[in-house]
Formats: structure tokens, sequence, C-alpha cells
């Protein structure tokens, strides 16, 4: 199996990917030559007036004039959906605050250009948003202010109106008892755009998503603090379909995926994405990608992650629409009070084949699971699984006739909570085939109930490497480390467990290679 730490393939166009991504930024920030005070089309600051309208004309003639930056003073304003129009950039003086306003009225749906593309599930995808751009070139969002979306009077207010039959949502969540997401809006909404920077602002009180980019290039946020636990459905920045993306020093605490990449529409694909310095807070997964996945995923860099209090997974790879996703390095993550420390997996929940997923590099990372819910004291909380289970290892899994392919996991240190017992769940090592494939299911960490590994369980891999990994028991499991199911080409190097004996289980696996005194057991 070919080592991708030593690999270098693609390794020069993301470094000038990234390079053109700043350099463009800062091209950007120095032709803002003109600076224009929002007061001088009558915006003030107040809380009896929605001044959609008085933001909007400002933003519009400053375009028409070439563009330039636009500065609210410190104060809070009220505002409906506003269009960022190319090269103007909105910059917010420290104590300045931006509210969405709680009337869904003043929120419009954001259309794409006509011929663009039209995606599969575009139910969950709202095309609401209080700041929304699209086809604009050169735009971006500034400053030492508050963007505060107010998402849940908003949401409930959506909520009444559905039913008293004023406004019905036709997506309404009857088990959950909510409006749909695409009744709710985000707090940014940003389509085909050329040029984005998002610096130095806080994001606050979604009633859905908090920052959406689609189908956007060149885009660098930077020094965010994103704080979305208003209402459901709050994840933090969502990356759809994106070429040449820089997320840095971002600190995010969300009520749902805290940074996602998502692809809606088949023949696109998230690339040359960098992700760095950031800190993280989930109630679902901290750094994730889909579960749409419909285009793919390639060149996606993430390094030196702090992962705290998160419900699911620190780190998610998921490809199960079809689309490919390839040539993901992940180093210098430290996750603590975390559910889940890794999952990959490639399914075929839609789409006309299963895609792919390869070459793959998990580093340098140091994971503390806890026993309980690592998010038991939010106020929103994700929601609970419905089947009794011991702690959930990390899992890396393909489906039958569909593998994963080259992945490599090094310098990776886990303390697993243990405390297992067969009276809670029990699948012995006889009774493998008991896991379900859930081919078609929806990925997450969970979805195949109780596992017969506390450490790793691998399943449908081709090519996958463990090189210098210690995993740690606070308490004894009676599960072995590690379940390779169906598995070719496997290298352990360096692998320290709390016991050698009896610690890898394995059932149709081809060309292992253990470190010397580790013996297997044989599943069935």
């Amino acid at each position: 199996m070919d080592n991708i730490k030593g690999k270098n393939r693609g390794k020069w166009k993301r470094y000038v990917g990234v390079l053109c991504c700043c350099l463009l930024a800062w091209v950007a920030v120095s032709a803002q030559e003109k600076l224009y005070h929002a007061a001088d089309w009558g915006v003030k600051p107040g809380l009896k007036t929605v001044q959609t309208e008085q933001l909007q004309r400002m933003i519009d003639e400053v375009a028409a004039r070439g563009g330039g930056i636009v500065r609210l003073s410190a104060g809070a304003y009220i505002t409906g959906c506003i269009e960022l129009k190319s090269n103007v950039w909105l910059d917010l003086e420290r104590g300045a605050v931006l509210l969405g306003s709680t009337n869904p009225d003043d929120y419009r749906p954001q259309r794409m250009a006509g011929g663009e593309p039209v995606s599969p599930n575009a139910k969950d995808n709202s095309a609401l948003a209080l700041i929304v751009a699209n086809g604009a070139r050169n735009i971006g969002v500034t400053g030492q202010g508050v963007i505060d979306g107010q998402g849940l009077e908003l949401a409930l207010n959506i909520d009444s109106l559905h039913h008293r039959g004023v406004r019905i949502d036709p997506n309404y969540n009857n088990r959950r008892k909510r409006p749909g997401e695409t009744a709710r809006p985000k707090l940014f909404r940003l389509s085909h755009a050329d040029g984005v920077t998002l610096r130095d602002v806080t994001l606050r009180n979604s009633a859905c998503w908090g920052v959406t980019l689609e189908l956007c290039r060149n885009v660098v946020m930077d020094n965010l603090t994103v704080y979305n636990r208003a209402y459901w459905n709050n994840d933090g920045l969502d990356i759809t379909d994106c070429r040449n993306v820089r997320i840095t020093r971002c600190d995010i605490n969300a009520a749902d995926d805290g940074i996602c990449l998502k692809s809606y529409y088949p023949g696109r694909a998230n690339d040359s994405i960098y992700i760095a310095d950031c800190r993280i807070c989930s109630s679902a997964s901290a750094v994730k990608f889909g579960t749409a996945s419909h285009g793919g995923f390639r060149r996606v860099t993430i390094d030196n992650v702090e992962v705290y209090d998160t419900y699911r997974s620190a780190i998610a790879i998921e490809t199960v629409d079809g689309g490919g996703l390839e040539d993901v390095r992940v180093t210098r993550v430290r996750a603590r009070n975390t559910g889940n420390p890794l999952f990959i997996r490639l399914g075929h929940r839609s789409g006309e084949s299963p895609g792919f997923l390869r070459n793959i590099y998990i580093g340098q990372m140091e994971v503390e699971v806890p026993f309980g819910r690592p998010d038991e004291d939010y106020d929103l909380r994700g929601p609970a699984l419905n089947f009794f289970h011991n702690p959930i290892p990390a899992s890396i899994t393909g489906i039958p006739g569909a593998a994963v392919e080259n992945v490599v996991i090094e310098n990776v240190t886990v303390r697993y909570p243990g405390r297992a017992t067969k009276g809670m769940a029990y699948v012995p090592l006889w009774r493998l085939d008991a896991v379900p494939e859930e081919v078609d299911g929806y990925p997450e960490f969970s979805m195949f109930g109780e596992l017969p590994a506390w450490g790793f369980y691998v399943r449908h891999v081709r090519g996958i490497a463990f090189r210098n990994v210690k995993l740690q028991l606070a308490a004894d499991d009676f599960r072995p480390a590690f379940v390779l199911d169906d598995v070719e080409d496997v290298t352990f190097e360096r692998l320290q467990l709390p016991s050698c004996k009896d610690q890898i289980a394995v059932r149709g696996v081809k060309h292992l290679q253990l470190p010397e005194g580790v013996e297997v057991v044989q599943g069935e």
C-alpha cells in the first residue's frame, strides 16, 4: 500500500490554490478605496424600525459607484434579508449589532441563476437567509461587531404561523414538532460568489444553519466567533461544492455540526479546502463531510483543531450519495469529552453508484471518549440513541462491492472509557454477521448499533495502515481492541494496547502484517 504521508500528489496544486485565495483576499481589501457610513443613507441605530430597505439601497448605490466599504457604527439595527453586491464590503464597528427580523415575511428566497444545477435533496437546504449573495464578486463582511439572527424567536413565530394556518410549511416536521429546514432562514447564504471574505465578526443565533456557501470560489473565513445554539439544525459553517476555501482561527459552538462540507450537486465538488487552527464544540460532529454527498470532496486539509464537549464524532468523513471522496489529510486534532474519535463511511444511500472513498491520512490525533453523554449539560442536545449499547469505537467501513481504499492512521492516541458489559449488549466474535451493513442508512457513528470492538471496527477496506497507534482503557472492556472484517493489505506498526493477547480479531483478512508478539483471534 502506498504511504499517503510520503505522497505529494496534489500538494503543489493545493498550496497554489491557498496562496491564490490569500492573494485575492489581500487585493480585494486593498481595492476598497472608498469608505461609506451607513448613517449617510439614513441607517441609524434603533429597535423600532426594520431597516431592510435603507440597508439594501445603500448597498445597491455603493455597488453602482464601483464598490467600497459600508460601515455600521456602534448600536443595534434590525433588518430582514439583504443582498450583497459585487465589490461591496459590510464592516461592523465594535459595538454594532445587526439583528435579524423575527417576522418571517421579511425574508425572501434567494434563487440561483437560471441553468444552474438542481440538488437531488434540496428539501433540507433553505433558500432563506439574513444575508445573501448570488453571482457576486469581491464581497466581504468584516469588523468587530455582531450579526444575530434572533433564531429562536424567528423559528417560534414560523411555527406559530404554521399552526394558525397563516403560513403553511409543506415540509413541517410533525414527528419532531418543528418547522422544516427550508422554512427557517440561515444567517448567510452566498451562492456562485468569487472572492468572499468573512473576518473577525461574531455570528449568533440562526433559525437554521449559520453560514452557507454554495458553488463559491476563493473564500477566506478567518477569526470568526460562531455561537449557533438557538434552535435545531444549527450548523456552524457549511461549505457546499466550493473551490479554494480557507477557514482559519474560528471558534465555533454549534447545536449541530461545527464545520460541515456538503456536496449537493452531481458533477460538482468541494475542492482544495483548508481548515486550520479552529476550536469547535458541537452537539453533532465537529468536522463532517456530508451528509449530502452527490458530487464529491477532494484535496481537503484539516490541521490543528481543538474539539471539546462534542456529542458525536471529532472527525466524520462520509460519502453515501454517489460522490467521490479522496485526498484528505487530517493532522493535529485534540478532542476531549467527545463521543467518538473517527468515523469514515462509504455507503450507497442514493446515486447510480456508491462512488468512492480513498487516500485518507489521519495523523497526530489525541482523543478522550467519556462514558456518558458529552453534551449532557447543554440546553439543546443531540438526539439520544434508541438502543442499548456499550461505548462505540472508531469505525472505517465500506459496503459489499465498494471498499474504502488506502487509509493511514498514524501517531494516534485514544483513551476509551471501557466499562462494557455483555449484559448491556453483546455481539460475540462468532456472530460478526449480526452487525448490519446498513448500505443505504444515514451515516453516523451509531448506525450499526452495538459493535464487537472497543477501539476500531474496520470492514470492507482495501489498504490500511496503523502506525504508532496507542489505545487506552479507563476500565475493562470484554471486546477486542480491533475487529477487521473483509479487509485486505493491513499493516500494524508500533501498536500499544492494554494487552496484546486477543486484541485483534479478524475475518476474511488478506495480507496482514503484525508487530512481533501480537496474535490474532479468528472471528466467524
